[in-house]
Order: structure tokens, then sequence, then C-alpha cells
């Protein structure tokens, strides 16, 4: 008997062992589909990228230039070299092409299908049906390579475009080398062949000459030779000289082929990938799942270059001192949701990260809130002579994620520095708009009355720092955002022991109070006066896309948008039964015009559910907050609604504007079954998750499991819950007990129990 009961629980342990290991090993970035969100429903698309996780080059195909949806173009005019900003950095391309040597942007160009085409992260391949080329490209972390397969008994070119001012020099009709500018840097590339070409030259505009070197701006070079069928390019790129770009292609490629060096960012890949495990699901959800946790990984980016980099904020090079610095970053949107996965899955990295934006504040004089290579704007003079510098969007979101990460346990930074910063920020500095620098007559209005005052529909902008014609005031979201932000900087005081600083940081986080009118329900713009501006209408309010009170949405969805009182704002719309039914009307209003019309006023209101745009940031957040009032099976309703309805596996797939990451790692949240309502707080609020099953590796080998019996579209109700084989009622769970790691266990249920997750 005794030797029975050793066999099974021997065979039950190699089973259970066997299963853990198959988990492992199963390879989910065939998942993973860039071309997601190619066609984008009102605004901008995302970029088929091939990079690594955070690395520095990231690189695509160039398409149509006058279409937007980038997925609908079928010709390819180039592959960049690198995108050096978010979105925004197009630079340098090559373009393999055959027979008379056409230089122009549009001749050079050829068709291809997407029929034809493999897609990964680690690798792009498409056939140039016009001159029937087969292309393909990979990348390090600082390098790109390209493999173009020529047909037989064809002229053989290779163009090297440079789109903005720069210089090349091509060298033993092999080697090309130089830089191009990106607004006042450089970024600097140094091109390697496997195999030199019969003939080489330049081109400036539509005139073409053999000379090895030219400098100046619309200029390239090619090669061309008759007996290639098959080269190898590969790309150094750095933003500190040529020399760093030679050495970071030397060291990242070495001797290792074009295919060990994809495989070997295939690795990479399914191992970032694979910290999260999901079973369950469709194969179309996994599809969504895992390309949006691709897009995740994309930023903050490794601007480090062999012990150094380049910094646009002083426009120098410094020492990284043994610690990588990250750039690219546009906090306003990420600070919602894509950092606080990055705290879960990458602590480390996200430490660094931190410890870049200090290192950011200490070289420009002000903590960033939406960094990359060069400053966004440059410096802005107003007429009080006082220097601005451009910066998107408002608020100082950069208080969230550090006192997020206070909370969280991510503290190895320069906390007294870091706080220096965004204290700076929220004392000292200016909350205009798109503007970071010294307080304006504005921001010590809100000093000494607690609100951004606004102007009447039609009143003239007395500022000139203000820029009137398109972004205005936003003066209620100002307030409320920086009320947030504000309780934020708040909690990182009273962590530092800073007293004085938390009561007068409490105080202001109060603030968004004195937007509150009580007659119309709604925050609503105040004069200097302190007057309602009248006529105020919550869904159409002032100015394209709500500008002149709000930013990006209306008052219908900013109204929510008290992330860090959130009693408050119950307290405010009647408690928890008024509450849960603003949310119900809010997602089934209506336009009070037609929709075609109210779209065009409100373009960044993409996925419009009701009133509720899914696709933007300012409302990831809101059908979450049913928790908060006794509703939890109100959210689970909603989030597994919008989960499926709004995000899909084609090129349409995205709700709307993938500004960083934001709105992927909303999916990623929603689909694990929880999300980060208020990410400075510490902990998460609870809904029905996608899969049965998702396995989430953390640090020093712990993982933390969501298991959802019986789940399924239909099955999408939480009956009880455990919590490492406890009863579990909160509709909360804390970050800390995530990191600790265990199993979070949901028995799914068709009908919703209504009484599950009021505990408090």
């Amino acid at each position: 008997m005794r030797n029975k009961h050793f066999y099974r629980l021997l065979t039950g342990g190699m089973f259970l062992l066997c299963l853990n290991a198959c988990r492992e090993n199963v390879e989910v970035g065939k998942y993973v589909d860039p071309n997601i969100g190619g066609v984008a429903p009102l605004l901008t698309t995302v970029t088929p990228q091939v990079h690594r996780p955070h690395a520095m080059v990231r690189i695509y195909p160039l398409t149509e230039p006058r279409l937007n949806d980038r997925y609908l173009s079928d010709h390819l005019y180039g592959i960049t070299i690198n995108m050096p900003r978010y979105r925004l950095g197009e630079t340098a391309s090559v373009m393999p092409t055959t027979g008379e040597l056409r230089t122009g942007f549009r001749e050079a160009r050829s068709w291809y299908d997407h029929g034809r085409e493999e897609l990964h992260p680690w690798g792009h391949r498409v056939i140039l049906e016009d001159y029937d080329i087969d292309a393909e490209w990979t990348t390090t972390e600082r390098c790109c390579l390209f493999r173009f397969v020529y047909p037989e008994k064809e002229r053989a070119n290779l163009l090297f475009r440079i789109k903005g001012e720069g210089e090349l020099k091509i060298e033993d009709n092999r080697i090309i080398k130089g830089w191009e500018k990106v607004e006042y840097a450089r970024q600097y590339f140094y091109i390697e062949l496997d195999k030199p070409f019969e003939q080489a030259g330049i081109w400036e505009g539509d005139r073409t000459g053999d000379a090895p070197e030219i400098k100046g701006s619309n200029i390239g070079g090619w090669l061309s030779a008759d007996r290639v069928t098959e080269v190898e390019a590969r790309v150094g790129i750095s933003f500190i000289s040529v020399e760093q770009a030679r050495q970071n292609l030397e060291k990242e490629t070495g001797n290792k082929t074009f295919a060990a060096i994809r495989e070997d960012s295939r690795q990479i890949w399914e191992k970032a990938l694979g910290r999260i495990r999901v079973e369950g699901g469709t194969e179309r959800e996994k599809r969504i799942f895992y390309t949006s946790l691709y897009r995740t990984y994309e930023r903050m980016v490794n601007f480090s270059e062999d012990g150094k980099y380049y910094s646009g904020f002083d426009r120098q090079i410094h020492a990284d001192n043994g610690r990588h610095f990250y750039n690219d970053d546009w906090i306003w949107d990420t600070y919602r949701n894509l950092h606080a996965l990055g705290m879960i899955l990458e602590p480390d990295r996200k430490a660094d990260m931190l410890q870049s934006y200090v290192e950011m504040y200490k070289q420009w004089g002000w903590m960033p809130n939406f960094p990359e290579l060069t400053e966004w704007g440059g410096d802005w003079v107003g007429s009080w002579s006082a220097v601005w510098k451009g910066e998107p969007m408002i608020g100082n979101h950069t208080a969230s994620l550090f006192a997020e990460a206070y909370e969280k346990g991510v503290r190895n930074f320069d906390l007294e520095k870091a706080y220096e910063g965004i204290r700076k920020n929220a004392l000292e500095g200016t909350m205009v708009p798109w503007r970071s620098g010294p307080a304006s007559e504005l921001d010590k209005f809100y000093a000494q009355h607690g609100y951004f005052p606004a102007l009447a529909p039609g009143e003239d902008e007395p500022y000139d720092y203000v820029d009137h014609k398109w972004e205005k005031r936003q003066a209620v979201s100002v307030t409320l955002e920086q009320s947030y932000d504000d309780w934020c900087l708040a909690q990182f005081a009273k962590a530092l022991g800073k007293d004085e600083d938390y009561d007068l940081l409490m105080k202001r986080s109060r603030n968004y109070l004195n937007l509150w009118n009580p007659e119309i329900g709604y925050f609503a713009p105040k004069n200097e006066k302190g007057e309602w501006i009248p006529d105020f209408d919550p869904q159409l309010c002032d100015g394209f896309g709500a500008r002149s009170y709000f930013a990006e949405v209306n008052a219908c969805v900013h109204v929510f948008h008290i992330q860090h009182d959130i009693p408050g704002l119950i307290g405010l719309m009647g408690g928890n039964k008024k509450f849960i039914q603003r949310l119900d009307d809010v997602f089934n209003e209506p336009s009070h015009i037609d929709k075609w019309k109210f779209m065009g006023l409100m373009p960044d209101a993409t996925g419009l559910h009701g009133m509720i745009p899914v696709g933007n940031e300012p409302a990831f957040h809101i059908p979450y907050l049913y928790n908060y009032a006794g509703a939890a099976w109100k959210t689970q309703f909603r989030t597994r609604q919008l989960a499926d309805l709004w995000f899909d596996d084609r090129p349409t797939g995205l709700s709307g504007d993938e500004d960083g990451g934001a709105l992927c790692a909303w999916y990623v949240f929603t689909a694990l079954g929880f999300y980060p309502v208020n990410p400075a707080s510490g902990e998460y609020a609870i809904t029905s998750p996608v899969f049965s099953r998702s396995e989430i590796q953390l640090p020093e080998g712990k993982s933390f499991v969501v298991q959802a019996k019986g789940n399924s579209l239909k099955n999408k109700y939480i009956q009880s819950a455990r919590l490492n084989g406890k009863p579990y009622d909160r509709a909360f769970i804390s970050h800390a007990d995530i990191m600790k790691g265990g199993i979070l266990e949901l028995e799914m249920g068709e009908a919703p129990n209504k009484s599950w997750g009021k505990a408090e």
C-alpha cells in the first residue's frame, strides 16, 4: 500500500511538473500581429514595428505618406532605419530596386501584398512585387539588419534616403556612414554591406551623381551592380557619433548571421511575452491580448550606448554610471496603467526609468511629462519675458508615477531629488496647456482662488502664452487633474516626512470642489470673477474637442475624473444609488446632435459608447467605478462588453489612439481581471477576466495566478472568490498581495451575484 501511495504521489508530481513545463515552453509570440491597429477609427494608426523590448531602434515600412491608415497602403516606399521619437520620428530609410536607377521617392516605390508578408515583433518580410525582391529585416538593441534577395539577371540597386538635413559618405561601395538631424539632435548611422556593389554615388533632389559624399537636405546614396542576387545590410545607430554607431554595430552583431540575430530577437520576445501565460478564451482573444502586451513593451526606451547617452534636455552626452538611461514617454497617457504594468512585470527596470526622470530634471530644470529625444517645442517666450518649454497636454502626472512607485515599493531612485522636481512643477511651474516653465498670471490666480479661470465662448484670450487657436485653456480639466496630482504629491511628501507640504498639497487636492456646480451636476467652468460660464453645454462645451474647458473629452467624461477621492465624488452625486445611475446613463447617453456632427466636433471621442470614448485615456477607469459604489457586477458586465466590442484582432482592432501603450495596457489589465483606477493608491479594482487562467511571472521566481472557473462569454459574473485559499469578498486587491505571489480563484456564473464585492 505504501508503495502504491508513493507511486501515485510520484506520478502526480511528475504530471504537475510536466504541466508547468509545458506551460513555460508554449510559444506565445505567434499570437502577436503588429498590423492590428493599422487602420484607425478616427485619428492615428499604429505602425507595424520590429524592435526588441524597450530598445532604442524601432523600424517599420514606409507606406503611402498621404494615407494615415498605413495598412490600407498597397505601396512600400522604403524601410526606416529607426524611429527616434515615438510615432513622430521617421528618419532615414533604405529601399532595394532593380533595373534602371530611379531615386525619386514615388518613382522607386513598389507594390506589396499583406497576404504575402510575414510579420512578427522580431522580424518582417515582404515581397516587393514591382521588383520581385524578397525583403526582410530584424533588429538588435541599437542596430537593424536587412536582407534583400534580388531576381537573377536583373540589375540590383540599393537606395539610402535621408529625409531631413544630413550628411553621408560612401566608402568602398559597401560602407555608408553619416548623420541626419532630428530637430536639434543628430541620429548617426554606420551601414555595412556584406559585399561591395560595382557602382555607387549620391543624389540631391533630382540630381544624381557618382561623388562619394554629400551634405544637405533631401539627399541620398545609391549602389548598383549586375551580379548581386542577395545582399545583407547591417546598420548601427547612435545619438552620440558615427564611431559609436560603428561600435554598436560591431558589439551587437559581430559574426552572427542574420538568421541567428533574428532568432535571438524571437527568444527575447518569447521571454518577455511569456511573463504572462493565459489559458482559455478564444484564439481571437489571445491575439488581441498578446499583441496588446507587445505594444506595452515599446516604451520607455533605453538610450544608453556603452555606458553613455545623449540627452536632449541639456543637449549633452553623459555617463550613465552603470545605470541605463530611459527616455520617450507620454505621461498623460501612460501614468494611468502602462507604468503600473511595468511595476508588476519589471520593477527593477521601472526604477531605472524613474531615475532617468530625475536626471532629466537635473539637466532641464523642470520635471518633464513628455520626455523624448528632443524637446517638443523648444523655448517659447511670452509677453512678460518668461521662458517656457513646449510640452504637450496638461497636468503634473509624474507626481502620480513617483507616488505610485513609492507606494508599490519601487524606491531605488533619488527620492529627494525626484520630490524636489515634482514639487517645483506643482508650486512654481505653469499649468497652462502645452507649456512647461515658470508660473504665469493664470497660475498665480489658481494658487489664490483654487481653480483655473475660464473664458466665455468667443471671449478674446488676453494672454499670448495660451494657445488660443487650438489647445486653449482647458480650464476645468486643468483644475481636476492638478487636484489629483497634488494628492499624489501629498502622499509622496508624507512618506518623506514633509508634513507642511503634505498639509498644503492635501488642501490643494480638494480644489476640484471649487468647480462642482450642483445645479447641473457637473464640474463646470468659472470665470475670474467666480461666475459660472453661462449656457454651458456638458456635451459640446466650447472649442474644438471641448478644449476651452476640457482635455480631449467633454464634461460627461471628465465628471468622473476624481481618481483620488471617489467616495467624495459619489457624495457629490448623491450617494451610491445615484452614482450607479449616472454611470449607467453615461454609457447609454446619445449625442444631442447628429452623431456625425458630434464626432466632427469631438475627434478624440473614439470608441464612442454612449458618451464614453472607450479609446481615449480619460475614460479608461470609468467602467471600474461601479466597484466603489457596491455594484461590482456592473463593472464585470461593462468591462467584458467593452473589451469584446471595441478590441479586435484585425487591422481595425484598436478603438482609438494608441498613445504609447496606454490603450493596449487597458486591455491587458482588463483581460487579467484587475485595473489600477488610482495607480498611486496601490490598489486595483477587480473585474471579470477574459481568460479562465492567467499566470503572471513575478520577480524572485514567484507567480500570481487568476483562476476563473467556468469562465466564458456567457459566464462572466463573479459568484465568489478566494485569495490563497481564503474567502475573499472585496472588489479590490492590493499590489502587495499580487507581488507576494499566490492565487485569486473566482467562481464564475451566468447570472450576477449582486452582493459580491460589497465588503470593505
